[in-house]
């Protein structure tokens, strides 16, 4: 059966989007050094091409990001990332009026003037520590906030990173988030257990086969597993060779109870959910 989720929807700037299924986020990165830019053109007539075909490929949400996250690397000033972001999102929202566009970012500032330039979600890596003004920047905007963990920051997240218990420490930490969302008045929130931030294989291992323990939290779930070293490292490939361990991962993520598959490679995710709803007998005819 598929599994159940007790918040199946969100809303942004009048417009309803229904998670009762699941859902591609496609991603954009208008940043030259992220840990896998393969095929990707960053400027923002490459970016329209890219988008346009991850439209046309079966994505419902794009997520533009300025600011890479890779491990090791320092935060980025919001100035700069500003320039890389917002030309792209305004391109976008002008022309694809119907998608559905995510902004990635640890930066309220950026977050505003991508909201301003036609975004519809924030997808913030900090949940609200990089920047303190983040989240009662983002209520005040009306918008959805996809909410993630990650311990410490890109710059040191890997070096040894320790839990006693990984699944309810990252429980806990989303389920503080989200109360702080709750009393600024931020009303849909998503959830995103952060695999590769702060956590070594087992750790990103025992997250996903728990990830249906994450619906306590009564949100939306997305899964960001593309081309990670969770998969690069055990099957000794590097990035550009991931898509396969990729696509196995994402099934199991929709298995656990995924709504929101994001992803670099958009055709091969909803080929994975269309295969999904098969089954679990959901397919709509």
């Amino acid at each position: 059966m598929p599994f159940p989720i007790s918040n199946n929807s969100i809303q942004s700037k009048g417009r309803l989007l229904s998670l009762s299924s699941p859902v591609v986020m496609g991603i954009l990165n208008a940043t030259p050094d992220s840990f896998y830019t393969k095929g990707r053109d960053n400027n923002v007539a490459g970016m329209l091409r890219t988008a346009e075909k991850m439209l046309n490929d079966g994505a419902t949400i794009l997520d533009i990001g300025g600011a890479s996250t890779k491990p090791g690397q320092a935060l980025m000033d919001s100035s700069e990332e500003r320039n890389r972001v917002i030309p792209v999102m305004e391109a976008l929202s002008r022309e694809f009026p119907d998608a559905w566009l995510s902004v990635d970012t640890y930066n309220a500032k950026v977050a505003q003037e991508a909201v301003t330039a036609g975004a519809h979600i924030v997808n913030d890596v900090s949940s609200g520590r990089f920047d303190p003004t983040m989240i009662a920047t983002v209520a005040a905007l009306g918008v959805p906030y996809i909410a993630m963990h990650m311990q410490g920051t890109p710059a040191d997240m890997q070096i040894n990173p320790a839990y006693e218990n990984v699944t309810l420490e990252v429980i806990s930490y989303l389920q503080n988030v989200c109360q702080q969302c709750a009393a600024a008045g931020i009303k849909d929130v998503i959830i995103d257990p952060g695999f590769g931030f702060g956590k070594t294989v087992a750790h990103n291992f025992e997250l996903l086969t728990s990830l249906s323990d994450f619906s306590i939290l009564g949100r939306p779930l997305l899964a960001g597993l593309s081309r990670k070293s969770m998969i690069c490292k055990p099957l000794k490939v590097n990035p550009d060779e991931a898509l396969n361990g990729t696509t196995a991962l994402n099934m199991v993520a929709l298995q656990q109870g995924a709504r929101i598959l994001r992803v670099h490679d958009v055709k091969e995710a909803r080929e994975v959910i269309t295969l999904w709803q098969y089954l679990n007998k959901n397919v709509l005819t």
